[in-house]
Parts: structure tokens; sequence; C-alpha cells
């Protein structure tokens, strides 16, 4: 089954076009991260945990605003992000146990 459509030409003059009614893809698959970016939250490396935070909820809006391509592109920030928090937090509190227990006295 095949509908017209109305366009216009750069000259200002319109035309129609018939248009084939495809079957629509399925949008790509969602990749925000919001659990991994929520997880690097509980670490202490607080501003960059945010930051992975704000742009997993970026992703998720462009995604339902139809944004695949720049979804794609602020996921792959927040888990970079968020696995660079978690790594900076584990740094952290490896390197506060190690002092506290080192400057122990008995």
């Amino acid at each position: 089954m095949a509908q017209t459509k109305e366009k216009s030409s750069l000259s200002g003059s319109t035309f129609f076009d018939r248009v084939s009614i495809e079957v629509q893809e399925p949008p790509p698959p969602l990749h925000s991260y919001l659990c991994l970016a929520m997880f690097a939250c509980f670490c202490p490396a607080y501003p960059i945990n945010i930051v992975a935070l704000v742009f997993s909820v970026m992703s998720r809006s462009s995604y339902y605003q139809g944004d695949y391509d720049g979804s794609r592109r602020l996921g792959r920030n927040a888990l970079y992000v968020a696995v660079a928090s978690i790594i900076i937090g584990f740094l952290i509190i490896t390197i506060s146990c190690i002092v506290h227990f080192t400057t122990m006295e008995y």
C-alpha cells in the first residue's frame, strides 16, 4: 500500500512523491549505565560520580527524544566516568586503610 506526500523543491514548486509505508525498525537498545552510575555514587569520589550520574540521565533523555547517536555517546561517557569514579574511590579507600593501619600504635 502506498501513500502520497507533498514535497516542495528548492525553486518553491510543489510535487507529489509516492512513499511506500515501511515497517519501522525498532530503536537500538538503551545503554545509559544508570545502575553503574548510581553504584558509583557510593564511592568517595563525589564530584566525579555525580558527573557520571548526570551523563547517564542525559543519555536516557536523549534516547527517549529519539536522538540515538547522542544517547549512545552520552552513555559511553557515563560508563567511562563511572568506571573512573569507582577506581578512584577504591584507591582512596585503599590509601586511607593503609595510612590508618600503618600509623596505629599497639
